[in-house]
């Protein structure tokens, strides 16, 4: 069970224990791992137009359907039967547009990771390796430069606010409100 006893940032809802956990141990804190980074990337793109806690709620049944976001199992085995029934799956968000985004982000994913030793290092290409620190933007000339390149690679669902979500819930960007127990002042 979480605790109440803290200030929250404004969005969390505090009703949602799974929720607040993500807030609380998740959003915000620094992990670059590229499975990590993958998982995020490819949740964030079903977010697009959705509400985080949607997908959230959602994030078991989306590893369970998407084989633990096996990048490889994804890229070799997810040919248009495995996308329809996808499409059929009710655990997750049946939009067969970011069905197909999702395997095709995986490839490109893959090909970045390729070109840069990992994707981390392709956004640090970006961050040059800082966190940032503000709060109440949706988008950022960061994660405008990001989604432009991503879309100029050829992935899908990588608007500049998508990538924005991203980039916070991965701890790039940290946005934690003022008065958020989890808030931290920059540099």
């Amino acid at each position: 069970m979480v605790s109440n006893d803290v200030t929250r940032c404004s969005w969390c809802n505090l009703d949602n224990d799974l929720y607040v956990k993500y807030h609380d141990e998740e959003w915000g804190v620094p992990n670059f791992d590229d499975d990590y980074l993958f998982e995020m990337l490819i949740l964030e793109c079903f977010q697009a137009g959705l509400s985080w806690e949607i997908i959230l709620n959602k994030r078991e049944n989306f590893r369970a359907a998407f084989d633990d976001f096996d990048i490889d199992k994804i890229i070799n085995n997810y040919d248009d039967k495995k996308i329809e029934s996808l499409c059929e799956d009710k655990g997750i968000i049946r939009n067969k547009l970011k069905i197909k985004a999702a395997v095709n982000n995986s490839r490109v994913f893959k090909d970045i990771v390729s070109e840069f030793g990992s994707f981390y290092d392709y956004l640090c290409e970006f961050t040059g390796g800082k966190i940032f620190y503000e709060s109440h933007l949706t988008t950022s000339e960061l994660s405008d430069n990001i989604s432009k390149d991503l879309k100029s690679r050829g992935m899908k669902f990588v608007g500049s606010i998508t990538i924005y979500s991203f980039l916070q819930a991965v701890g790039i960007i940290n946005s934690h409100d003022d008065n958020c127990f989890m808030h931290v002042d920059g540099d």
